[in-house]
């Protein structure tokens, strides 16, 4: 992380900004879009939503990473042991965890809800129990969990206009969790995961045996086309909450619903071949959307109090453009 995002956002302490630039180092190594967005906001919010993405990361590698020699049971127990340490220096902020340092520090400058980490919490450990989901309603339970209250925690940092601003933001959290799980559908069958709902995958005459097969059959495709509809509805009963955030955080945010919502659009441009293919959103269409965000966001960065203090060479657009590459 540059020094002036840090120095803008007033973290002083030397643990404190290496703790962030942890944070920022996950970003950028496992959440390329995500990270693309937070450039997009004003240097003195991005560490902070730096902070959250390094929070869920680490946590979601304990759970996910294939290249663990940890039995299900052993990761469930790492996950305890480092959430439940977390959750009791929630209200000190006092602990020398790498990672948990900067979160704690988010926590208490934006005053976010103990009940949003508790909840992503308990997603990571559903991950770890549940193998499959029968219905919607038992999805959205977990989705609920991981990516809504990823929103939740989001919106406080993008400062709301309009309390509505919260609804909004869990539907879009769930429109770009159910995006990736349509995208990774083989790759959670690697991990003996499904997260589509079975019944509705029933509706189609797809089974678990028939998806585990990875054949992209007429049917398979018309049940994946149903989950992308789904996806879109909630994009666009998303939309109105963007809006509802400061002007400053608005290109961030309307970047990261194209370009997260954009997967299935990759999806139905490979013709649902999830099994053969992994659905991307192509370069050109990262510059067609990220550009002219980029330069929308620093006119409004320019014409806030905070960024008028700041000089030109503030702008990262080395950092930009390597990201969009």
């Amino acid at each position: 992380m540059s020094n002036r995002d840090l120095d803008a956002a007033g973290i002083l302490d030397p643990e404190l900004r290496a703790s962030y630039e942890l944070c920022r180092q996950l970003n950028a190594s496992h959440g390329k879009t995500y990270y693309l967005a937070t450039l997009l906001l004003p240097p003195a919010k991005r560490p902070f939503v730096h902070a959250l993405y390094g929070f869920a990361r680490y946590a979601d590698e304990i759970v996910d990473d294939l290249a663990s020699t940890l039995s299900d049971s052993e990761k469930a127990e790492q996950l305890k042991t480092w959430g439940d340490n977390f959750l009791a220096l929630y209200e000190s902020g006092e602990t020398d965890d790498a990672v948990c340092k900067a979160v704690l520090d988010t926590v208490r400058r934006w005053n976010i809800p103990r009940e949003h980490f508790e909840a992503f919490l308990h997603s990571m450990n559903m991950d770890l129990t549940v193998t499959n989901y029968r219905t919607y309603e038992y999805l959205y339970e977990c989705v609920y969990v991981s990516a809504a209250v990823i929103g939740l925690q989001m919106v406080p940092i993008l400062e709301p206009t309009d309390q509505k601003a919260y609804e909004h933001a869990m539907e879009l959290g769930v429109a770009f969790q159910l995006a990736n799980f349509i995208r990774d559908v083989n790759e959670d069958l690697d991990r003996g995961r499904i997260y589509l709902p079975l019944d509705e995958l029933a509706d189609f005459g797809v089974t678990e045996e028939v998806l585990k097969q990875r054949v992209a059959t007429p049917e398979v495709k018309a049940a994946l086309k149903a989950q992308v509809a789904r996806v879109k509805e909630l994009e666009e009963r998303s939309r109105i909450g963007i809006s509802m955030l400061s002007p400053a955080a608005q290109p961030c945010i309307e970047t990261a619903r194209i370009l997260y919502c954009g997967i299935v659009d990759a999806v139905e441009g490979i013709d649902y071949e999830v099994f053969k293919k992994r659905a991307t959103v192509s370069l050109p269409r990262r510059l067609a959307v990220a550009v002219p965000a980029w330069w929308q966001a620093r006119k409004l960065w320019r014409n806030s109090v905070q960024s008028a203090k700041q000089s030109q060479s503030d702008d990262p657009d080395g950092d930009f453009v390597v990201i969009i590459s």
